[in-house]
């Protein structure tokens, strides 16, 4: 059985997803939302408009994923939780075994032999 947090991580599959983008920023460092928006414009290229980024600023806080550290003024800052670190982590490696066996196929012309990561329950493939 797969846990919570792997179904939360797998539900993130492109790198472009608002909360793989705040997650990643955050592993950076604590940030309130619009240092948050700069920074994955920066290094992502990528315009989160408020809505897009406070919505999933709130469904990653109700998850666990992030906490508030205290206000300053205004601005509200956010962390990482250790979950949200874990959530992040099993995310990435996801992508990157997407990423690998894409850039396999492109060199290749043909697939790898790969096991499968997740069987249905029951065990059948």
């Amino acid at each position: 059985m797969r846990s919570k947090l792997a179904d939360v991580a797998t539900t993130w599959t492109r790198p472009n997803d608002p909360p793989v983008l705040i997650l990643t920023s955050l592993a950076a460092g604590n940030k309130h939302g619009y240092a948050l928006a700069q920074d994955i414009e920066g290094f992502a290229g990528v315009v989160l408009g408020p809505g897009t980024l406070y919505g999933a600023i709130t469904r990653l806080e109700e998850r666990g994923l992030i906490e508030p550290v205290g206000a300053s003024g205004r601005r509200r800052p956010y962390r990482l939780t250790a979950a949200g670190r874990a959530s992040l982590a099993e995310a990435l490696e996801d992508m990157r075994r997407v990423t690998d066996e894409g850039t396999a196929r492109l060199r290749t012309g043909r697939a790898r032999t790969v096991e499968p990561r997740w069987r249905p329950a029951g065990g059948a493939v």
